[in-house]
């Protein structure tokens, strides 16, 4: 239960810091005490070793955690690179905003510009005072950073080339994804950092995405910064490192731990196969010896012994619940080792500590533990959850009438993220000159097919411009289904765009009955308006015969004619008029309408990403991540916090809210 509970120490503004939970070491206290009763009461066959192995032992251990955990966390309510991080990085961010435009530097775009000095570690090896925004380096340090301070910064990673142990790219962006998510405290926190707090941290953070076939890479950063957020506000793991030789002590205890649970398991195996424990201590077959006596009048008689229950009862429980002690114990040791909070660690103290005087075994040692992978340590599976408003019956579903009864949201599947929607989702990004977003009318107005479909933009709000056009996203599914056995190039394959459009568009549909907080509509809205087309187009599609007794052609026509003759809703009605019109401009030209819907659909995940519902993206963060959150973050780095219309209501808002 210590290493399960929830340990974090956070900045006010985050939220409440969480504690060791006290009653444990109450519940060790009484536990002793009724085994130390027990002892008193049975002197006689209690030795020395069963006192020690019974109940010494697991109370020390238990001691000693707890009082680890209690240092730690004690040690991280003070600390300024851990709790009150965020208003130390937001002033120090203000200042290197500020030293840039003294400068009056143009940005450079083209190619990888210089990484800006955001702060990685060291923040507690300088004096810091209040500031009226949060806190400052009392000596005025600012961006002057020098390597005899203690502090390390990004830029002093990014040129570490001539130290061989830690010089490979994706340590560097290890290092990269952990100084983001010091950012990303900031928007938590809802420190307002306009542009990430500096134009130098934008313009270097686009020069990744500038790069053609780093698509994989961005998305790697992102997901390991939302890695280390899970593992801050929802797990022990930070308060773990408010010292460095801490988490060396938690692997050690639990080592100690393994050691005695492993020694128990034995005693337990030989009990059950031999009768006795590994000291040769005999033991029953039975569970409870019980003697009676036969009371007759003034005769009693002498008593009778009756074993009761069987030994197997008793030990085959004990026997699993010790297993998975070592296991998680294991595990908790494993996850130190191969953390990235472990690696940037390292990195950092060895960069900071670097000299030619580092002997080889402890380069050998430091590249090990650099290299270790876990892939337990991955929170987010880099998969997309997927729903449809038009679900044609191609399989019995005996649940739907009791998620109707429940009210529970829209059935869906979820798939691993495809090459093409990463791709789909940078390029868009790529292409905002002026960093505004729009909701899918700028891609079509830039060819002059797509300017005929501009009125499918037009409508309330964004959920049902979402609907409207996943629908006809669906209806050219059906025409030309998505096959996943399909090679690149043979007939009827799946291009880039089609992937990419077929995903994002039932990936907006999952977040409109999943998640619909997440949209800029309101959420009530947008749920009741995707329940009420989903059950419109259940209603018109009954008549619809099950899958594979129509070709794709025939099952088109017969759709788009019960769509037309019995929809109601008006969404519904666009969504079926918008799809034959794709379908009558696919007849010549099927890749340039696939391309157009890849562009509306990576247009129109980025224009809903941006969200001041930072508890809904903490959920998510939570429960393993979200492609939404993921792009949220990845736009607030890119310099764009605010979808559009929200910038002037936050305007007067300044730097702090």
């Amino acid at each position: 239960m210590i290493n399960t509970s929830t340990i974090v120490s956070v900045d006010d503004r985050e939220g409440e810091s969480k504690g060791p939970p006290f009653e444990l070491l109450v519940q060790g206290a009484w536990t002793l005490y009724l085994g130390g009763s027990l002892i008193k009461q049975f002197p006689n066959q209690f030795l020395l070793k069963d006192l020690l192995f019974d109940s010494v032992f697991p109370f020390a251990l238990l001691c000693a955690k707890l009082a680890l955990k209690y240092y730690a966390i004690e040690k991280a309510r003070r600390s300024f690179a851990l709790r009150r991080n965020p208003g130390l990085v937001f002033v120090y961010m203000q200042q290197i905003g500020a030293q840039e435009a003294n400068q009056n530097r143009e940005p450079r775009v083209a190619g990888e510009a210089s990484p800006p000095p955001l702060l990685l570690m060291g923040e507690d090896e300088l004096q810091v005072e209040k500031h009226p925004c949060g806190y400052v380096f009392k000596d005025g340090l600012g961006t002057r950073l020098v390597n005899n301070t203690g502090l390390v910064t990004i830029d002093m990673v990014w040129h570490m080339d001539s130290m061989l142990p830690i010089s490979t790219p994706q340590l560097k962006d290890i290092c990269l994804s952990y100084a983001l998510f010091k950012l990303l405290r900031c928007q938590f926190a809802r420190y307002k950092l306009i542009n990430s707090g500096s134009m130098g941290t934008v313009t270097f953070f686009r020069s990744l995405l500038l790069k053609v076939g780093e698509h994989d890479r961005v998305f790697a950063v992102i997901a390991d910064e939302l890695s280390f957020a899970h593992d801050y506000y929802y797990s022990s793991f930070s308060t773990s490192y408010s010292k460095f030789w801490v988490p060396i002590l938690s692997i050690f205890l639990s080592l100690w731990s393994i050691g005695y649970w492993t020694v128990f398991i034995a005693s337990i195996i030989s009990i059950i196969v031999a009768g006795t424990d590994i000291w040769g201590t005999k033991y029953g077959n039975h569970q409870l010896l019980c003697k009676i006596w036969c009371i007759k009048q003034s005769f009693v008689s002498g008593p009778l012994d009756t074993y009761m229950g069987k030994s197997l009862l008793d030990m085959v429980p004990l026997l699993l619940v010790l297993v998975l002690a070592v296991t998680a114990e294991v595990r908790d040791v494993a996850s130190y080792v191969c953390s990235n909070w472990t690696k940037v660690t390292l990195i950092c103290r060895y960069l900071h500590r670097a000299s030619p005087q580092h002997s080889l075994f402890v380069q050998k040692w430091v590249s090990l533990l650099l290299r270790c992978t876990c892939k337990l340590m991955k929170h987010w599976d880099e998969r997309m959850s997927q729903c449809s408003v038009l679900v044609l019956p191609r399989r019995t579903r005996p649940l739907v009438p009791f998620r109707r009864l429940l009210r529970l949201p829209d059935n869906k599947w979820k798939v691993k993220v495809p090459a093409a929607v990463k791709v789909s989702i940078i390029n868009a990004l790529r292409s905002l000159k002026d960093g505004r977003l729009r909701h899918g009318a700028e891609s079509l107005r830039q060819s002059e097919v797509g300017q005929r479909f501009l009125w499918a933009c037009n409508g309330e709000g964004t959920s049902d411009t979402i609907l409207t056009w996943h629908i006809a996203t669906c209806i050219l599914e059906v025409k030309c289904p998505y096959r996943p056995d399909k090679q690149q190039g043979s007939p009827n394959s799946n291009s880039d765009h089609k992937i990419a459009a077929t995903h994002l568009s039932r990936y907006c549909a999952y977040l409109m009955t999943w998640c619909p907080d997440l949209l800029p509509d309101n959420s009530a809205w947008s749920k009741s308006l995707y329940e009420a087309v989903k059950k419109d187009a259940e209603c018109a599609l009954t008549e619809i015969p099950a899958a594979g007794s129509m070709t794709p052609e025939d099952e088109y026509l017969r759709v788009v004619q019960l769509l037309s003759a019995n929809s109601k809703h008006e969404v519904l009605k666009k969504g079926v008029k918008l799809g034959k019109q794709l379908v009558v401009e696919m007849i010549n030209a099927e890749e340039t309408v696939w391309k157009l819907l890849a562009h509306f659909w990576s247009e129109m995940i980025l224009y809903v990403a941006p969200s001041d519902n930072l508890k809904e993206h903490s959920e998510a963060i939570a429960r393993g991540g979200e492609l939404v959150t993921l792009i949220w973050a990845l736009l607030f780095h890119a310099g764009i916090v605010n979808s559009p219309g929200e910038d002037e209501k936050n305007a007067a808002t300044g730097g702090v809210v």
